[in-house]
Order: structure tokens, then sequence, then C-alpha cells
């Protein structure tokens, strides 16, 4: 019996089944991160502290922190240094990392020490740039990234929140330091003393934790804002102790005439002040406004902005505090809250093999971006600033 030869490029062992190779994605080498001393606005805070530097350096990242920058927020060069990291007394070198992590964004000459292509991770407090900043960006081709806009899987505001809640409790620790200063009251409730009036424009987070900071010293609280779902679910959560409205003029002016603190945390802002000047005129000398959300559009036509040095102005008898970095006031525990989330935040990339990797597979990443190797990719501030505008889905696909 004659066998018939088939002929095949195959040999018997290619033919036999094989087990599914997946693919790997190639994982980088760990980043170099450049921690800054923060120059601007007499800032406190910085983004890492020495706990999260250790973790960070035995995961392989290599870090550099510059002479001084965690001083404010009472870390010393010494503990960053028994953390592994490495101190350098030169701005530069921080600067000139794959990744520069920092609270406030680059002055330009801060801009011209980055290095090209890298990513840099900072606060956009877009009220105080110009368009100079983004073009001296573009120019070092940065991929740009904002707190403001760093959202996690659920589409929530995780560092905007964090720093929100801080802000929204020391709003109403300052206002009280300010109400002692300027009359001698006290923020709150005593037996058989009335309680003061603290009147919150804006049930968002720094909001919420406002008016629980207030209600805690006994003041009495009324809150406004546009939103009835916020305002609804601030009132559920402080079991219906406060009176809400949405803010109509005449309601709010007559709140205001009675009010001695005012605290504006409206996330939303529209390009007319909420509070006009006739508005703080008729409020009581001696009272408090702290406008929370000044680093993004004034929502008291009458504040300005303030710095740590002079952190407020008197204008019709009324204190006007407009610091836009509140927050640095009570630097070390904003320090650890920041340093928290950047921990996670970084360790989370490295199992995903690193930025780029991530970019490509998390869309949410993507929307952190305001700036992509040089490219403006957020429409809002192209729109602010007459920039050309690229959509980042076009870029990373």
């Amino acid at each position: 019996m004659s066998h018939t030869h088939i002929f095949t490029p195959f040999s018997e062992q290619d033919l036999l089944p094989q087990e599914e190779k997946l693919e790997i994605v190639k994982k980088e080498k760990q980043f170099s991160i450049g921690i800054p001393r923060e120059t601007c606005l007499n800032e406190r805070r910085t983004c890492i502290t020495p706990d999260a530097v250790q973790v960070l350096v035995a995961n392989g990242h290599h870090i550099v922190v510059e002479s001084g920058a965690g001083e404010g927020s009472f870390f010393t060069d010494l503990q960053y240094s028994e953390s592994g990291a490495l101190i350098t007394h030169s701005p530069r070198e921080a600067f000139e990392q794959e990744l520069v992590l920092k609270i406030n964004p680059p002055t330009t000459e801060e801009i011209d020490m980055l290095k090209m292509n890298s990513y840099l991770v900072s606060a956009l407090q877009i009220n105080l740039r110009d368009k100079e900043y983004f073009k001296k960006l573009a120019e070092k081709k940065i991929n740009a990234i904002a707190f403001e806009f760093i959202a996690d899987e659920y589409k929530q505001l995780t560092l905007v929140r964090l720093i929100g809640e801080i802000a929204g409790s020391i709003s109403i620790l300052y206002a009280a330091e300010l109400l002692a200063l300027s009359n001698g009251l006290m923020l709150g409730g005593i037996t058989g003393v009335r309680p003061t009036e603290v009147v919150v424009i804006g049930a968002g987070i720094v909001g919420e934790f406002a008016t629980k900071a207030a209600l805690g010293l006994g003041a009495s609280v009324k809150v406004f804002d546009n939103s009835l779902s916020k305002l609804r679910r601030l009132h559920m959560m402080v079991d219906g102790r406060v009176p809400t409205s949405i803010i109509d003029p005449k309601e709010l002016a007559k709140s205001l005439k009675r009010a001695d603190v005012v605290i504006g945390a409206l996330a939303k802002l529209s390009a007319v002040p909420i509070v006009t000047e006739e508005m703080v005129m008729g409020m009581k000398k001696g009272s408090v406004i702290i406008d929370v959300t000044i680093d993004n559009r004034k929502m008291i036509e009458t504040s300005e902005l303030t710095d740590m040095e002079n952190p407020y102005i008197i204008k019709h008898g009324v204190i006007h505090c407009g610091l836009p970095n509140l927050t640095s006031k009570m630097p070390r525990t904003t320090t650890k809250a920041v340093s928290n989330f950047f921990l996670s935040y970084l360790l989370n990339y490295d199992e995903e093999g690193g930025f780029e990797n991530v970019l490509i597979h998390k869309n949410e990443m993507k929307q952190s971006l305001y700036m992509y190797k040089g490219r403006h990719t957020k429409k809002m501030i192209c729109d602010r600033f007459d920039l050309t505008y690229h959509d980042i889905n076009l870029l990373i696909f």
C-alpha cells in the first residue's frame, strides 16, 4: 500500500496546539522625579513627604529634592535624604528630571529649566496665568497635567476634592481668627450670646466642609448655590440643620447684611461676580469675606488676590481674604494629604508600565492633560487664551 505524501511547509511539531501568547506591555524604566522648592506666593506646601519618598525609592524611582523644599511643611533635608532622595542645591537639577512635581505652576524662569518632552504635574490656577505661560511650555514640548483636571475612574476630581475638603475647614478657622482680630467676636455660639452668622456661597466640597466646620463651632449658617441637587445633598448631610437657598440677589443681599462671615466657594463661576460691591457696602463693619475660589475667578466684586505676607485687605470696612493657596496656612496637613494621593497615583502608573502606557489605556489620564508634547489639549484654556486646540483623542489612540 503506497503512502500518499502531502506537501506541507510545517513539521508535525509546528502543528501541535501551542499555549496562547498574551501581549506583554513593555514596562518602562522607573521615573526620575524632581521636587523643586516653591518660590511663589510664600508657598509652604510640597507634593511629597519623606515617608512617600521612601516608598517610591523602594519601587526603583530616582528622587531629586531641592534643598529646603520641605521646610514650609516642617520636613528637613535630612529626613528626605535618609528616605533615599538626592538633595540638590541647584533648582535646575530638580527641574531637569523626567517628571516634575510642584504645587504652584512654574514661573517663566523655571519653565526654561525644564527638560524637553518631560512631564509636569502642578496646579494650574487659571486666573493667575497668561498666554505667555502656555506658549513657553509649548516651546519645551511639555506634557502638562493640572491638579484641577486629575480624575479617577469614577470621573471624580480626586485632588480637587481633597484640597477642597481642607480649604473648606481652613476657611472657617481662618475667618474665626480674622473676626477676633477685627471686632473681638468669637466665631460660633456660646450660652446666652447670639451665635455668629455665616453665609456660605457654594454647596460643593469646599462649601460642605466650611458648613460642617462652622456648625461644629456653633455658628448659625445659611448656604446659597444655583444647584438644587447640591443644596439637597448638603441639607441631608447636616440633618436639615442649615437653611439653603438658590442664589437670588435680593435674598443674598439680605443675608449678607446680617452676616459676620462670608465664604465664597462656588465651583462654577460666571464672568459676573455673584456678590456685588453694593452688597459688600451693605455688610457690617468688621465682618469677614474669604473668597476661596479666587484662583479660578472672582466671586466677590471687591475681592483681590492676596499672599501669605499680606493675607487680607480692608474695603468698605470689611476684611477681604483672597489667598489662592489658602490650604498653605496648614501646610503639613495639606502636604500629607497631597503626598498620600501622589504616592498611590505614581504607584498605579508603575503597574501599568509608566505614563505613556497609561495615556494609551486610561481615558481619565488623557483628560488630566492640558498639554501633550507641546500641543494645547483643553478647549476651555484655548478659548480663554486664544490658543490652537488639539483633541487629545486624535493625538493619542
